[in-house]
């Protein structure tokens, strides 16, 4: 079933943006998307009834329209590195030196790394505060920011500590994708190539604000059908398996949509070992990823037997190893998949060379 075409998108009344529904019952919430949507802010603040506001941002003072109401601003770092418990904590302390309440709201300024930990906060602080997330990269607008997923990482892992907390609004702003950089842009690529494989196919050669609107659409579809990750939500972690663990292996100096790039690469030449699709399907993999300029092969002087033990602990896995793989049917999670067959798809993988793995 092509999940992307079940979510409703609703045009702005001015034309230049768009409304995509999240439908979670009384959970519901907005995902607008489109230029100078950062503007509708105030009138969102306004609405949950707020009467204090904590800014928590990654971006220079005023990418945050002022919301109308006292204000606490707070900086942030975006990076897997202060995906931290310890950050949550400190957000959390300020907020209540602030005198924060539950009926008040905090706002998200930055990448996927600000919503997450911002998320994960509003999640805690006071067993539950509204959040409004304004993702300012092309990744955090695409995936990050909706969903309600929240978590940190910890040694052992990324994202083993979260929550459920779904937003109150999702302002997707496309002027911020104007201050990125090429590799930032590239990184939320990735996210959308592996749309491909998971009921999105029509991405690819569509203007990048369409783009946008079909990844949200997407996720906002599954998200509406399975909210708590009990099935159909694990369609999501395509390619994201053999990614985590490629960023884990290289210290996050690989970017998580470029590791997911990579992941969804495997995932074809896994789902073409253990017999599940034919060859043109497995290659097909390879061809959506190299569409949009991503990495395609594993990166240097990272060992096979490593990412295979990093792979176990991913958060999917139960028992042996598990991954969201194509299928005559369509994508689908997959537990209990062999060791061996694994090895096999790893040995296939094209290999970077060395000064590729040097690029920032």
């Amino acid at each position: 079933m092509n999940w992307s075409r079940c979510a409703g998108v609703v045009p702005s009344r001015d034309g230049t943006a768009e409304r995509v529904a999240v439908d979670l019952g009384d959970r519901s919430y907005d995902v607008h998307i489109g230029p100078g949507v950062r503007g509708l802010l105030p009138d969102l603040v306004a609405g949950t009834g707020a009467r204090r506001v904590a800014v928590v941002s990654a971006r220079p003072e005023g990418w945050v329209p002022d919301c109308g109401r006292p204000t606490l601003r707070l900086d942030a770092v975006d990076g897997e590195h202060h995906k931290t418990l310890a950050e949550v904590e400190r957000l959390c302390r300020r907020f209540a030196e602030f005198g924060l309440t539950r009926s008040d709201v905090i706002v998200s300024c930055g990448g996927g790394t600000t919503t997450d930990v911002v998320g994960l906060a509003a999640a805690l602080y006071h067993r539950g505060t509204a959040v409004i997330h304004l993702p300012t990269s092309l990744l955090a607008q695409v995936d990050a920011s909706i969903g309600g997923k929240t978590a940190v990482n910890l040694p052992a892992g990324k994202n083993l500590v979260g929550a459920f907390w779904q937003p109150a609004a999702v302002l997707c702003d496309s002027e911020f994708l104007d201050t990125l950089p090429p590799r930032e842009l590239l990184n939320g690529y990735g996210e959308i190539a592996r749309c491909h494989f998971i009921g999105a196919d029509g991405l690819r050669g569509l203007p990048l604000p369409e783009q946008i609107v079909g990844s949200v659409r997407l996720k906002a579809s599954v998200v509406a059908a399975d909210e708590r990750d009990g099935g159909l939500r694990h369609l999501l972690n395509y390619g994201h398996t053999l990614g985590h663990a490629i960023e884990r292996a290289t210290d996050f100096a690989v970017r998580h949509g470029e590791a997911v790039a990579i992941g969804t690469v495997f995932a074809g030449r896994l789902a073409g070992v253990l017999g599940r699709v034919r060859p043109d399907r497995v290659a097909e993999h390879e061809a959506v990823v190299g569409h949009y300029g991503l990495p395609t092969a594993l990166p240097a002087g990272v060992d096979d037997a490593a990412l295979v033990n990093l792979m176990r602990q991913d958060k999917k896995v139960t028992v042996g190893l598990a991954f969201v793989l194509d299928g005559p049917d369509g994508a689908e999670l997959v537990r209990g998949v062999p060791e061996r067959a694994v090895t096999e798809a790893l040995a296939a993988m094209p290999r970077a060379e060395k000064a590729a793995g040097k690029r920032r």
